[in-house]
């Protein structure tokens, strides 16, 4: 069945907050690995990669080969990294993981449907928020309106014909007050919305996205913010991560969709980005100690990544300690290279990212009840500004 969509016309008066989850708990010790850590190569002899065959980042870390395209990004100061971060729970289930994130602790609705409640009421229109997929992600539960699609083909008014059209029109007329302004907004926004679907969309500034769903999705949120219908925040996923076995062609066909789509979107959106702003998380990491199935098992400590306009880019944040098995949090009874601890908690990460898309300080308090907030410095001058 087609969405029924209410749809606002009132353009994009805000940021936009885009959130790609990479669920199935991505490594973050193959994406941004730390290259100048004997330890790192001590722990993962066969799946260690060369500091020669990474992007370089700082002379300590590096980025995955495969994540190249945000080469660019990192270099221009719009691209942040957040190693050792994650939960404060040690579970290692999927499951408990990601609903302990996705909803911001043990608390009722998700943090970004708690953070969108805390916005002014006219941006609760069905396009203010969207999921691309098939499912409502947890951390959008509570948010005031959301709609879950995976094209623009999906959003229609319902009984999609002129004259169905016509008559709601001339009902509407009549409205006087909020609903009639509404109803009007909202049919000039459909105009705008079936222009999107009936009209093939060319990516700007040359921007390259891939086949598959990821990059697609991305390429429909670059859509509408572009329309101008009041987008303030869009969540997708890029699963498949959970890589026990075989780790290093998983990570790299990953890795490269994760690249090639937000690399596309950032150049697709141009000066846009300066108020676009985009988080990649996950629900955990993996073991430092490589197995014996040449792949890695569940974890703690895992990385973050923040692109967009004003961020302190072009460097890494928050507390790394390196990976000297006495730093390293212990998995019981096993011996040898435990788990990265989880030294930044992703709440701190979000913190100053809402802050960035207007959210009070006051305000983070609802988002994120019951934890002691310490935010990191995550923007202002970027190193290329001299800041």
């Amino acid at each position: 069945m087609p969405t029924q969509a209410l749809i606002t016309s009132r353009g994009d008066q805000r940021r936009t907050l885009v959130v790609v989850f990479l669920r199935g708990a991505a490594d973050g010790l193959a994406l941004v690995p730390p290259v100048a850590d004997d330890h790192y190569y001590r722990a993962r002899p066969r799946l260690g990669l060369a500091a020669r065959d990474t992007v370089k980042l700082d002379g300590h870390f590096g980025l995955h080969p495969k994540l190249m395209p945000l080469e660019s990004a990192w270099r221009d100061g719009d691209l942040a990294i957040v190693h050792a971060c994650g939960i404060e729970d040690e579970t290692r289930s999927h499951f408990e993981a990601q609903d302990l994130m996705e909803h911001g602790g043990i608390v009722a609705g998700g943090w970004l449907g708690r953070y969108l409640r805390t916005r002014p009421a006219a941006a609760s229109g069905a396009l203010a928020c969207v999921a691309v997929g098939k499912a409502l992600p947890e951390c959008l539960l509570g948010a005031p309106s959301v709609s879950v699609m995976q094209s623009l083909d999906e959003f229609t008014l319902g009984g999609n014909t002129p004259a169905f059209r016509s008559q709601l029109e001339r009902l509407y007329a009549m409205e006087r007050g909020r609903l009639g302004s509404a109803a009007r907004d909202t049919f000039d926004a459909l105009v705008r919305i079936e222009a999107l679907r009936t009209t093939k969309y060319a990516a700007a500034n040359g921007a390259s996205y891939g086949r598959d769903d990821f990059s697609t999705g991305l390429g429909q949120v670059a859509q509408l913010i572009k329309a101008d219908v009041g987008l303030e925040a869009a969540s997708i996923d890029l699963p498949g991560w959970d890589s026990h076995f075989a780790q290093e062609g998983q990570v790299e066909s990953l890795a490269a969709r994760l690249a090639t789509g937000l690399a596309a979107f950032r150049r697709d959106l141009g000066p846009r980005m300066a108020t676009t702003t985009v988080v990649v998380m996950t629900e955990f990491g993996r073991t430092v100690e490589e197995n014996s199935a040449f792949g890695t098992d569940h974890g703690r400590g895992s990385a973050m990544f923040v692109l967009g306009g004003g961020v302190r880019g072009g460097r890494m944040h928050g507390a790394w300690r390196g990976l000297h098995p006495d730093v390293l949090e212990r998995r019981g009874l096993l011996e040898g290279y435990g788990d990265l601890p989880v030294l930044n908690n992703y709440r701190n990460v979000l913190a100053p990212v809402l802050v960035r898309q207007g959210a009070t300080v006051a305000s983070l308090g609802a988002v994120f009840p019951g934890f002691e907030l310490g935010p990191l410095d995550l923007f202002g001058p970027s190193p290329s500004s001299g800041g």
